[in-house]
């Protein structure tokens, strides 16, 4: 075999595992309601498996230096959140959506343009959060109607998913590991759930989910600052494992407390 052949195969095959890993996402997130399909969302279906390729590339100090680019896009993605929410109660998906991304890619723009610290990259969240955990409140509680998927849908995902993969697998050599952090980031999940949901059942319950899913992503945030550290203190393999154990765990938690508040509640 070739070594240019063995390499496209071995890319394809990275981007079949990402691919399988969002299909079975998507499909306990159509079937979970809002909540708990906003913290299936949280999880690093997109990140993750990027980040589990490059480590396969790359050693532990290319990777800590992705996650500290990595996270403070991580608050670029909450204030992108926020825009669309906002604005999908009365406008259309063109509308929502794409000035939703024009804020991540302005905000990640200007991210690119300084050298982070852990700190700063951690202060970054916290304001980002602060701001918009409360503004995001009250566009939690909203009655879903029925989701009916189409054949396309999770395949779509699959795909953006597999593409994300592909361009930050290929491309980190030469760009380095504050941009391949940056790539990584891209909110495919987030996107396909505006992209899907809107035109579907409309902007108010598409909005929910993404405002339910703002505690989930602050814990996303914590993962990857778990992950520039433990890499580079305890090896690759292991500071991938605790960085998912991190956003696994709080998930569980906000699920638990959730559990917990409905039963006092009722």
């Amino acid at each position: 075999m070739s070594p240019d052949l063995h390499v496209l195969l071995f890319l394809l095959l990275r981007m079949a595992i990402a691919a399988a890993f969002v299909v079975t996402a998507s499909i306990i997130t159509e079937r979970s309601g809002p909540v708990i399909g906003a913290l299936i969302a949280t999880l690093p279906v997109s990140a993750g498996p990027s980040y589990v390729f490059l480590a396969i590339d790359h050693d532990a100090a290319f990777i800590a230096q992705g996650a500290l680019a990595s996270l403070p896009v991580n608050a670029a993605t909450i204030f992108m959140c926020l825009t669309y929410v906002v604005l999908s109660q009365r406008h259309n998906l063109v509308v929502s959506c794409g000035s939703a991304f024009a804020v991540w890619i302005g905000t990640a723009s200007i991210i690119r343009q300084f050298d982070w610290s852990l700190t700063a990259g951690l202060a970054a969240n916290l304001i980002a959060f602060g701001i918009c955990i409360p503004l995001l409140a009250r566009y939690r509680h909203v009655k879903m109607p029925l989701v009916t998927r189409r054949w396309y849908d999770v395949p779509m995902r699959a795909a953006l998913v597999a593409t994300l993969v592909a361009i930050v697998v290929s491309t980190s050599s030469w760009v380095g590991p504050r941009i391949s952090g940056i790539i990584a980031l891209f909110p495919v999940v987030f996107s396909s759930i505006m992209v899907i949901l809107h035109p579907r059942i409309g902007g108010p319950p598409t909005a929910a989910v993404l405002a339910n899913s703002a505690w989930g992503l602050l814990g996303f945030g914590m993962a990857i600052a778990v992950l520039h550290v433990a890499v580079v203190k305890f090896g690759l393999a292991v500071g991938l494992s605790l960085a998912l154990a991190t956003c696994v765990v709080w998930n569980l938690m906000l699920w638990w407390r959730g559990r917990r508040r409905l039963r006092i509640e009722t």
